[in-house]
């Protein structure tokens, strides 16, 4: 079965980085990209009667747009056009997500933001709250890293529940589809309360931390190159901003312990290290739409 992956896109540079990075998603993964401008469904007021010519004009234009962005894509991807209406750009994203059976949905970051660096916009935050496929953030730029690039590495934020994380099984089948090497990352001996960070408490942190990661590296298939790393810093923002940071590098992180099943929720940590992370973030649900009851511990 084809997978693909939906990138929601606006004719914007924040819509271009998006649009970069799904197209070097898929094209290392085999995927087919599936380009979405939503429409808002009532993009009148009620005292302005219906007008099916402003209604098509506003639809060639959209199909213009996206006919823009895939010319950019490397010709090996195979991608498609869609516009819809909904009653948000979220909203419509996650409808197409479902019923293509999409693995990924793909967003840049809201205007304002940094080269290099991730800003939530409404449209990600309503995806992070309510969608059933992992939501890729995109930061400010991606568009100017080669497409040849690929994905090289995935690091993999660990959390605290031994055998219980589900970003496992997402690590193993998108290391297995772009051959990329994975980096098991924990934050554990810096994501401590302020008046609990003292050295014994950060000495436990760091024994725990090593359990953990030695029990994540176990649930990863034989043969895979994997590097463990505990971070440290004087906050999750500073460990984070000394990691080094491949080109073709990704981030994945599980939804927060709130989140509701199959639902996403980014936690307290997550939402951290996006201020940090310069690389694409791909946020898993807790649990997968595959059967897969494990919960994610990203908090």
């Amino acid at each position: 079965m084809t997978a693909h992956i939906v990138v929601g896109y606006t004719a914007t540079k924040t819509g271009r980085d998006a649009v970069a990075f799904a197209a070097r998603l898929a094209m290392a993964t085999g995927a087919v990209l599936d380009v979405a401008i939503i429409l808002p469904a009532d993009s009148r007021s009620v005292i302005t009667p219906p007008d099916a010519g402003y209604d098509r004009l506003l639809r060639e234009q959209a199909q213009a747009w996206i006919a823009a962005a895939i010319d950019k894509t490397p010709a090996e991807v195979v991608a498609h056009a869609h516009v819809r209406s909904a009653e948000s750009f979220a909203e419509g994203l996650i409808s197409l997500a479902d019923d293509l059976g999409a693995s990924h949905i793909v967003v840049g970051a809201a205007d304002g933001g940094l080269r290099g660096r991730h800003r939530l916009g409404t449209t990600t935050s309503e995806l992070l709250h309510s969608s059933d496929v992992p939501v890729v953030l995109v930061p400010r730029g991606a568009r100017k890293v080669a497409a040849e690039t690929g994905v090289t590495r995935l690091t993999v934020a660990v959390g605290t529940r031994p055998g219980a994380d589900a970003l496992m099984v997402d690590a193993a089948a998108l290391a297995a589809a772009t051959g990329a090497s994975v980096r098991l990352l924990s934050l554990l001996t810096v994501d401590l309360p302020p008046t609990a960070d003292t050295g014994a408490i950060r000495l436990a942190g760091s024994t725990e931390a090593d359990e953990v990661l030695a029990a994540a590296q176990t649930a990863l298939p034989e043969g895979l190159v994997v590097e463990v790393v505990v971070a440290d810093g004087d906050s999750i923002e500073d460990a984070v901003s000394h990691l080094d940071w491949q080109p073709g590098e990704v981030l994945l992180a599980g939804s927060s312990r709130l989140a509701q099943p199959r639902r996403l929720f980014l936690g307290s940590t997550a939402a951290k290290m996006l201020h940090e992370v310069p690389v694409p973030v791909i946020v898993v649900p807790r649990t997968h739409l595959g059967g897969t009851t494990q919960e994610g511990s990203q908090r």
